[in-house]
């Protein structure tokens, strides 16, 4: 049976605070489990595939029963309730509020946060799989039952007309398509296998659509890494570009933090043209996925050809010049004696580099692609390596289980749940209650917090002060995020009003500076914030990017959310320490407030970047602004903010909002007017900052009302549409979001509009 593993480590791992935070699954065949268990995984894992094309997403059913079992939870789920039986009083709202609490807490790690899917692009996982056939690693790394869950995985992700999505709720791509039908030919399933012949109706969709020579870019360096695609048919991407001096803007360091990553890796591997070994497997591959004999393909052409599914970002004609340069000059040159030394030397500074980043990260790296491209180049450098070792001991990190099967997931959101998390138990009346809870997950925000700088001269390396700050997943990662530094450090700062008995004991003063340092470091000229870093080049690289499914990928920009957060992070921590760094502190959220005053659309909204969408930034907008004094009367911006999000209030009291307003960049419901109880509880909490209640109630009674009849009977809410978003077009989908935001939100309605009132 499968194990959820919590903060254990393994052979090749090291970890600076005993791998607090990581989540592993091992197959244990000696412990079948009880016949109630077993019926209670077969039973969700055939709802989810009876449901798959009305139900995009699994429940994390698995993870949560095991949690729940070591707390001594019973799962048992019920229908929601009635929307018209719901009562709206204290008692009812107080009663819902223990349950959702109590199951909560139920599903909580022994370390202190709460293990969970991080659903994202379907072909993440493929990339994983190719980069274990190729370093021939598969078979070690992935035992049987691993590749029979994932194999489950990807043909419950299959879409009707046999191709698959970029995300979840995609129309099906030619990227996802072709990588995901080759990663199941990897993992040993045939040509004609399948349930439903699923192998046979993928080949033909990718066929239909033009055959593998249509994938985007990314999808071109992966099948060439494989053998089933030739480098001739791939823009250059010269790693000489990593040789130019550090004002230069072009240079590969001053890109977007994620981009560079993948970037870097990519361009190693095209320098090096770098092929695996071309087995029986490859060569059937090469006549499955092309709609022409491999031999006859014109590569050439192949290089600027994109399905019309995958073009969100089509390539402009400077690109398309640039490129023709490149190839037809730029490639020619620089193989040329003596410029190619040149290329020799490019590549072993990014060997060295990249050989740096896998260290300060534990071999983890920024995310599961970056992971797989940096290891890929790892083996390539020497196959018996200590390193790649230590690499192969990571691809455990990634790999999550669901009842839809095993997946390798794009990262994951430990400190970023947890500090959500504490702040919504906090808001309600009913939090002490929750001691327990709320020390595990105190003592997990403290044991998660970054405590060095990346060593050696960090800077030459392209990299940011980390000491002090948070990283989105866990601390040995050491990538510090400004968000979710700020939401870490706004969780403390509360619980440090709670007396030490119940919480444990507040993080040492010191402590508290180093993230304001970070946070105070992370501000840009313009005085928003972005993600991981300084913006470090200029807004017009953006006409550069290769990516046809990405926009705003290659520059660090700025953001509503990030910049919000820190504001509310530095107006709570100056109450608590008035006198450090007081004008600093005040400068810079002076300039923050100025910077979401200019990103307020005219219709009232702020666009959310990080989440679904505009009632995610609006909710961002105006918890930020009011963190400084702003409010309904006073407040030009958030009467505008308020007056935008009810009149997206649906007739069913709630807000539902789809990831397609971030493809369109214009307000979309979802389909049927359906409302999502996460945007619901993001809009409450909007409107609950800026004084609803005292104005008009009933909007707030409303959704209070439909959060409630969406309750299950064990204190659970359903899981929902996607809610998470990067890039404009890659939709997430937060696992835990659909319990700590109505906790949250009923929380707030429960203290402030019934208990107030």
């Amino acid at each position: 049976m499968w194990k959820l593993k919590i903060a254990e480590g393994g052979p090749w791992l090291t970890s600076g605070n005993n791998h607090v935070g990581r989540e592993t699954w091992e197959f244990d065949q000696n412990d079948a489990g009880s016949s109630e268990e077993r019926d209670a995984v077969d039973a969700a894992r055939a709802e989810f595939q009876k449901n798959r094309f009305r139900t995009r997403h699994s429940s994390d059913v698995l993870a949560r029963m095991q949690l729940a079992k070591k707390n001594n939870f019973s799962l048992d789920q019920q229908k929601p309730n009635d929307e018209a039986t719901v009562d709206i009083n204290v008692a009812t709202v107080s009663e819902a509020l223990r349950r959702a609490l109590g199951y909560f807490s139920a599903i909580q790690a022994h370390d202190g946060h709460w293990p969970g899917d991080f659903p994202g692009p379907l072909f993440t996982t493929a990339t994983m799989i190719i980069v274990l056939y190729v370093t021939e690693s598969l078979g070690t790394t992935l035992s049987s039952e691993h590749r029979k869950e994932i194999c489950h995985y990807l043909y419950n992700r299959q879409n009707i007309d046999g191709g698959w999505g970029l995300h979840a709720e995609g129309e099906s791509s030619m990227l996802s398509s072709a990588l995901n039908y080759t990663a199941l030919r990897l993992l040993g399933e045939g040509p004609d296998d399948g349930p439903d012949m699923s192998m046979p109706k993928a080949r033909k969709w990718i066929h239909d659509h033009g055959g593998a020579t249509m994938i985007p870019i990314l999808g071109k360096v992966w099948l060439s890494v494989l053998g089933v695609f030739e480098w001739s048919g791939v823009n250059p991407m010269p790693p000489e570009l990593f040789l130019l001096p550090s004002f230069v803007p072009i240079q590969p360091g001053r890109l977007w933090s994620h981009f560079r990553m993948a970037f870097i890796p990519m361009s190693y591997l095209y320098g090096k043209k770098f092929v695996g070994p071309i087995t029986k497997l490859v060569l059937s591959l090469r006549e499955e996925l092309h709609i022409h004999p491999y031999k006859k393909i014109n590569w050439k052409q192949a290089r600027k050809l994109c399905a019309k599914e995958d073009a969100y970002h089509p390539h402009t004609w400077l690109q398309e010049c640039l490129s023709d340069c490149l190839y037809s000059f730029g490639e020619p040159f620089l193989a040329c004696w003596p410029v190619s030394y040149m290329r020799r030397r490019a590549l072993r500074q990014i060997a060295d580099f990249l050989k740096y980043e896998d260290d300060i990260s534990r071999y983890i790296c920024i995310g599961a692609a970056q992971k797989a491209l940096s290891m890929l180049c790892c083996w390539s450098e020497d196959p018996n390596s200590d390193a790649f070792k230590r690499h192969l001991a990571r691809v455990a990190d990634f790999l999550w289980l669901g009842e839809d099967g095993m997946k390798v997931r794009v990262c994951a959101g430990q400190s970023w749940d947890v500090a959500f998390a504490v702040q919504a138990i906090l808001a309600s009346n009913v939090a002490e209650e929750f001691g327990t809870t709320l020390r595990k997950a105190h003592h997990f925000i403290k044991a998660s917090q970054i405590v060095d700088n990346p060593s050696g001269d960090f800077a030459r390396k392209y990299r940011h002060i980390s000491k002090g700050g948070w990283a989105f997943q866990v601390a040995d990662q050491g990538w510090q995020v400004s968000d979710c530094t700020a939401e870490a450090l706004k969780a403390l700062l509360l619980l440090s009003k709670f007396p030490s008995d119940i919480v444990g004991d507040q993080m040492e003063t010191c402590r508290f500076h180093d993230a304001v340092n970070v946070l105070l470091s992370l501000q840009n000229p313009n005085g928003g914030y972005g993600t991981w870093e300084l913006a470090r080049t200029y807004p017009w690289m953006e006409n550069l990017n290769m990516t046809e499914i990405y926009v705003d990928i290659m520059v660090e920009h700025q953001y509503v959310e990030c910049t919000s957060s820190v504001i509310q992070a530095l107006a709570l921590f100056r109450q608590k320490y008035p006198g450090h760094r007081e004008d600093e502190i005040e400068q810079c959220i002076r300039r923050a407030t100025e910077f979401i005053e200019k990103l307020q659309n005219e219709d009232g909204s702020w666009f959310g970047s990080w989440g679904i969408c505009f009632t995610y930034g609006t909710w961002f907008a105006i918890e930020g602004l009011s963190a400084v004094g702003q409010c309904y009367n006073n407040s030009t911006y958030i009467r505008k903010g308020c007056q935008f999000l009810l009149s997206k209030q649906l007739r069913n009291g709630g807000w539902g909002e789809s990831h397609l307003s971030s493809t369109t960049k214009a307000y979309t419901n979802l389909d049927g007017e359906k409302s999502h109880i996460v945007n619901t509880a993001w809009a409450m909490l909007a409107l609950m900052k800026a004084g609803q209640a005292e104005r008009d109630p009933s909007p707030l009674h409303e959704a209070a009302r439909l959060i409630m009849s969406m309750q299950l009977g064990n204190g659970d809410f359903p899981q929902e549409e996607m809610i998470g978003s990067f890039l404009k077009n890659g939709p997430l989908c937060y696992m835990a979001y659909r319990n700590i935001f109505p906790i949250w939100a009923l929380g707030e309605y429960h203290r402030l509009v019934l208990c107030s009132g």
